[in-house]
């Protein structure tokens, strides 16, 4: 586990650090509560906190609560409190602001190695929580909602003026390919095309319709994300599937646009979904641009 320590001594964090890593935890310690905050926030891979009450400049409890909020749908987070006073109302108010655990301070090895083997059985299950809820259970990529929920999270990093690309796609003439060779056939054909999106480095994929995809593409531009959805593209082509009639060949459509000021998320999917639906009819197996291609069709 990737573990944080926050307490005033620095000899009780010594002590700790020394119990953990060998055990091949991670660690990393504070005197400075805010700090920790700040590290924990920046740091997905944090999965525990291990905090006394008696620390500064945020105090043990509203380092709990704090961190606690991080800790929302999307990241799993065990938080144990320890003090050198254990009593009932100690106990209660960590409890009360977040904390998983309570412990005593300094802590016996043998209880912070099962606290710690606990955390590591509840982290675990939140982990596969997550996934499970996240996950479209026929290709791996995200479902819409969890899709749009990371893209969100990428342009508020990004701010008003970050770059962002988006590349929307959609399989040509797949209903025929399912009255044609059956659904089973089909479901290879949407896994096969799922993979392809993931080839796509750095980007963000997701299955945000039955046979439509999405790629976003953080720090790309436009030109970034047409050259994308143009290898995409090539690389649809190339699929082959085993029919019940022979091989199954396939092509897709792709829509593509990118970030503007002041525009939200769902702004940015929408136009690349007006460039898909532009790519749809005027023959399929291309891609169009929300920003170039469309201005274009609109003024012939």
């Amino acid at each position: 586990m990737h573990i944080v320590v926050v307490d005033p001594s620095r000899v009780v964090l010594k002590v700790i650090s020394g119990l953990l890593t060998p055990r091949g935890h991670t660690v990393d310690t504070f005197t400075d509560s805010r700090e920790a905050l700040d590290f924990i926030t920046d740091n997905a891979s944090v999965t525990a906190l291990i905090t006394s009450l008696e620390v500064r400049p945020l105090g043990g409890l509203e380092l709990c609560w704090s961190a606690r909020l991080l800790a929302d749908a999307h990241r799993p987070l065990y938080i144990i409190t320890m003090s050198s006073a254990r009593n009932a109302r100690n106990l209660s108010e960590a409890l009360d602001s977040g904390s998983d655990d309570f412990i005593d301070k300094p802590p016996s090895p043998e209880e912070l190695y099962a606290r710690l083997r606990a955390a590591e059985r509840m982290t675990g299950m939140q982990r596969e929580l997550i996934r499970l809820a996240e996950t479209d259970a026929l290709t791996g990529l995200l479902n819409r909602r969890a899709f749009l929920q990371r893209v969100g999270d990428v342009a508020d990093r990004a701010g008003a003026h970050g770059r962002l690309a988006m590349v929307v796609a959609d399989i040509d003439h797949f209903k025929v390919i399912n009255d044609q060779h059956g659904h089973e056939v089909g479901d290879t054909a949407i896994r096969g095309v799922a993979a392809e999106m993931l080839t796509e480095s750095g980007g963000i994929a997701g299955r945000i319709g039955g046979e439509e995809f999405a790629v976003a593409l953080p720090g790309r531009t436009l030109e970034d994300a047409e050259a994308a959805a143009g290898r995409l593209r090539l690389r649809c082509t190339q699929l082959r599937f085993k029919g019940q009639r022979g091989p199954v060949q396939l092509t897709a459509s792709f829509g593509v646009s990118a970030w503007s000021e002041g525009e939200t998320v769902g702004g940015l999917l929408k136009r690349a979904d007006i460039a898909l639906y532009e790519a749809k009819s005027t023959g399929r197996n291309r891609v169009v641009s929300a920003a170039t291609d469309l201005i274009l069709a609109r003024a012939g």
